[in-house]
């Protein structure tokens, strides 16, 4: 069964691809800002997730004749945004923590305690001060859900390298969330 949300974004899709600019228009206020706040998680800079936004709206425009509906239309951008968005990262040379450099074990504790009293918001401010390997590896991670093996082919490191990336940043993440509570309260 097809919702009659899905219908009217197919009617939306069709006339982009008719070059119908007020359909674009539709699409991009559906999605736009879903789509900045996963550029803005990935590059973690407002300007620079906006620029990452209108470039992929304008590749997902220019090749809509290659989405084909298996999946959603959201899906089917947020991908674009998530690569556009790594592409930026590569040039500005992302450093990534390698294997070699570390020293002692990931911190595998429980975090019920300290993230049961969190807001997001706070989560949020934490994650974009964290460096960009550990930003990009968890957000990538946790809020677009790829695994490690698609994370290392995407980002061209090993699978084990984002595992050791993600554990150090969550660590990383979790002292700045208990610092930012401990000078909030």
């Amino acid at each position: 069964m097809v919702s009659a949300n899905h219908e009217i974004h197919f009617s939306l899709i069709d006339q982009c691809r008719e070059g119908d600019r007020k359909a674009q228009y539709e699409l991009y206020k559906l999605y736009s800002k879903a789509m900045l706040n996963t550029a803005f998680r990935i590059v973690g800079e407002k300007q620079a997730a906006e620029d990452v936004v209108q470039d992929s709206f304008i590749k997902a425009f220019n090749n809509l004749y290659a989405f084909e509906g298996r999946s959603r239309f959201g899906a089917w951008l947020k991908r674009i945004v998530v690569n556009e968005s790594l592409q930026v990262l590569k040039k500005s040379k992302i450093e990534f923590v390698g294997d070699e450099q570390i020293g002692d074990k990931p911190d595998y504790e429980s975090e019920e305690g300290y993230l049961s009293e969190v807001d997001v918001e706070s989560v949020k401010k934490c994650l974009e001060k964290l460096p960009d390997g550990f930003r990009v590896v968890l957000s990538l991670y946790l809020m677009e859900g790829y695994d490690h093996n698609e994370i290392g082919e995407i980002l061209g490191i090993s699978p084990n390298t984002s595992k050791t990336q993600y554990m150090r940043g969550k660590k990383k993440l979790k002292e700045s969330i208990l610092n930012h509570q401990s000078d909030g309260r």
